[in-house]
């Protein structure tokens, strides 16, 4: 089955009604098991690090947060968190931060290429947010994968109310041109129920990401974080994300689209029932447990107390439970 091109107000229909959404995530998880079958990839979490320059409205480690214990891994913590992921089973390392100054180029370039260097049957996925064009060809020639970029709101007036001034979507979206430009495998995507969103925004989204033909897309609900200006506004819609995960699915039939940690937050089960309307990947954290509950970018996060072998057992428990095996394989995007 080729992709589908839905009008704007199919797609009105589709994010709107509840009373379409089971044919919808039926034939969403018919799509994935043509082109994946029952296969869940797992990428290892690595959250190296809680410092960051920016001050987005919406984000727990916003540097506008100043009640926040801040951290930053080591070389020799992130290379332990590889040796402990690469014995679980993981081919994919993610490396995610905020934008901290402290990792300039050199340092990552350096970071990549040891992992590389091991660990050479692995990916590496970075997403550590916008660098210039320089910065992510060094990266990328250092051996790094993937880049993970979300774009949040393809829109530009709602992308103001939600990051201040010295950010702009125009910058962000030339960011993924440069990361497809390079040869990265590129990821995007959006919060699903952030403030002022509306239905025709999310359609604005879903034509961007079109337009951009991502090879992974990531959407979530939107969870406030207590610390932030948006602490007390309600969070995204469990049903309206998983409506999201299943257009998704049969818009890009071929894409990798994580069942999300924000989706098991929101609800027990909310991972399993993503995997159940068309995603395929899960991100267990590898991160050193001591630092886990630091790495907040909203309220009550799960899976912050647990060690990474609990992590990757209790989820492939999970996983199988819904319907589905977790493979351990390197999991390139099938085109």
């Amino acid at each position: 089955m080729e992709f589908m091109n839905f009008s704007d107000n199919e797609l009105k229909i589709l994010i709107d009604r509840s009373d379409c959404e089971q044919l919808l995530f039926q034939k969403a998880d018919k799509v994935r098991r043509q082109h994946y079958g029952t296969d869940v990839y797992i990428r290892g979490l690595i959250e190296l690090s809680n410092y960051c320059k920016n001050n987005c409205y919406y984000c727990g480690i916003r540097c506008g947060n100043k009640e926040i214990d801040r951290y930053r891994l080591s070389k020799e913590e992130i290379m332990s968190c590889c040796e402990q992921g690469y014995g679980l089973g993981f081919r994919t390392f993610v490396l995610q931060g905020g934008e901290d100054v402290y990792f300039s180029d050199k340092i990552i370039c350096d970071i990549v290429s040891s992992i590389k260097k091991i660990y050479s049957d692995c990916a590496i996925t970075l997403s550590l947010g916008e660098k210039t064009y320089s910065s992510y060809k060094a990266i990328f020639d250092a051996g790094a994968d993937r880049y993970l970029l979300r774009h949040e709101t393809a829109n530009p007036a709602h992308y103001r109310q939600l990051h201040p001034d010295s950010l702009s979507i125009e910058n962000r979206k030339e960011c993924l041109w440069n990361l497809k430009k390079i040869g990265y495998q590129v990821g995007s995507g959006f919060m699903v129920g952030s403030p002022f969103q509306t239905t025709e925004l999310i359609i604005e989204d879903l034509r961007f990401l079109q337009e951009l033909q991502p090879d992974m897309i990531g959407i979530g609900p939107f969870i406030p974080h207590k610390n932030t200006p948006f602490g007390q506004h309600s969070s995204g819609n469990l049903n309206l994300s998983l409506r999201l995960i299943a257009i998704l699915r049969l818009m890009f039939p071929h894409a990798l689209i994580p069942a999300t940690t924000a989706l098991g937050t929101i609800t027990q089960n909310g991972r399993e029932l993503g995997l159940t309307v068309g995603a395929n990947v899960v991100m267990p954290n590898l991160s050193p447990v001591k630092f886990r509950k630091q790495y907040e970018l909203y309220d009550n996060k799960i899976c912050t107390g647990e060690e990474a072998a609990e992590c990757r057992k209790c989820l492939e428990k999970r996983v199988k439970a819904a319907g589905y095996n977790i493979v351990t394989h390197i999991g390139h995007v099938k085109k």
